[in-house]
């Protein structure tokens, strides 16, 4: 494993942890800790150390590429943050760090891992957008990955984001390990189905009964949906037994959180499987109900559509009203920069599921394919 050059690299601890690092309150025992330090020739901690511990079989993985756990210790060797599920090839971003110390023996198993799911997935993503292809280069990080996209020339711009992704995500070629492919079929050896189409019944609904017709019988079919009715969704694919809705946020790859809306009648292995899948790509799922919008466009939108009936009533410039909320409210992306983001037609589906009003300026925007910047021009111009 090669670590970032501005990291010190400690030797590993010889023997067994006397207790597992899985909690944000576990103390490390005097013991290996002292090994730790006896072994490196120091005498106190550094100021910051990350422990990397390799993850067991009992917490799921992809393709058999192990992810680590990433615990930091403070001076003290009190444990203050873990990072869940961090890959190998992602250690350059660790920059907080003096030293980095890992540890080969593996905790034995306890009741907090006991009945974890020890399913290795395949990765199948029908879908050659944003959010499609930025899965596929987060998965692609921990193993292979099928992409569809419905013609050639999809298929080559899916390629090239794919890509370009890859290339800021690790040093090594693992844009190789995405295979897009322009015959839905072909992802039926996949064992974790992943439907990422447009926010539109008329286009999900036939490829999701495709995609519930070809896979194997104890496949996981889910869908990326952030404002259609997931239990609907999965009526159409015909194993709503088999289903569930992970939404995932654009950029794939930067944005930790996965709203994960569970159809009614989905088994509890599918659920573990899926909260599994997630924490191998460094993922947080948090449950919500299949409601309109979920958690996050629910309370969100209103919000979006606010500023642009403010840049209506008032005349301000969308620079200067995402200014305010950039600099005032400690925003990273202003309202009107991130509805262009978003794509004004993506928002125009969303808002009109959720109930909420949208503005005339995007409905207009939209009508004209002005759809913000992937178009090239939406509230701002690119």
């Amino acid at each position: 494993m090669t670590l970032p050059p501005r990291l010190r690299r400690l030797p590993s601890v010889p023997g067994p942890l006397p207790e597992p690092l899985d909690r944000l309150d576990v103390r490390l025992a005097r013991d290996p800790l002292a090994r730790l330090l006896g072994l490196a020739g120091l005498r106190t901690l550094p100021p910051r150390v990350g422990l990397l511990l390799p993850r067991t079989r009992s917490v799921h993985t992809v393709g058999m590429r192990f992810a680590l756990d990433l615990v930091w210790l403070d001076g003290a060797g009190r444990v203050v943050r873990v990072d869940r599920a961090v890959p190998p090839r992602r250690l350059r971003a660790c920059r907080t760090a003096q030293a980095v110390a890992e540890v080969r023996t593996v905790p034995p198993r306890t009741a907090s891992t006991q009945g974890a799911f020890e399913v290795e997935e395949r990765l199948g993503i029908a879908g050659s957008g944003a959010i499609a292809c930025g899965l596929a280069a987060t998965a692609a990080q921990h193993g292979d990955v099928l992409l569809w996209a419905r013609s050639e020339s999809s298929a080559e711009r899916a390629r090239g984001a794919v890509a370009k992704w890859c290339s800021k995500l690790s040093e090594e070629p693992i844009s190789e390990r995405v295979t897009v492919v322009s015959d839905l079929g072909e992802l039926a050896p996949a064992t974790f189905l992943v439907e990422a189409l447009a926010e539109d019944r008329a286009v999900k609904d036939p490829v999701l009964s495709e995609l519930g017709r070809i896979s194997g019988e104890d496949a996981v079919l889910a869908t990326t949906t952030s404002s259609l009715s997931v239990t609907e969704l999965a009526t159409a694919s015909g194993r709503p037994d088999r289903f569930v809705g992970l939404h995932v946020f654009n950029p794939v790859p930067k944005i930790a959180l996965v709203e994960m809306a569970n159809a009614p009648k989905a088994v509890e292995d599918v659920r573990g499987r899926a909260r599994a899948l997630c924490a191998t790509l460094g993922k947080t799922a948090v449950e919500v109900p299949d409601i309109a919008g979920f958690v996050v466009n629910r309370l969100l939108f209103p919000y979006l559509f606010s500023a642009v009936e403010l840049m209506e009533q008032t005349g301000l410039e969308p620079t200067a009203i995402d200014d305010c909320m950039r600099l005032g409210a400690g925003h990273p992306m202003g309202p009107l920069a991130l509805l262009d983001y978003v794509g004004l037609d993506v928002s125009k589906a969303i808002g009109e599921a959720i109930g909420s009003t949208v503005p005339q300026t995007v409905v207009e925007l939209v009508a004209e394919g002005h759809l913000g910047k992937k178009s090239g021009r939406g509230l701002h111009a690119y």
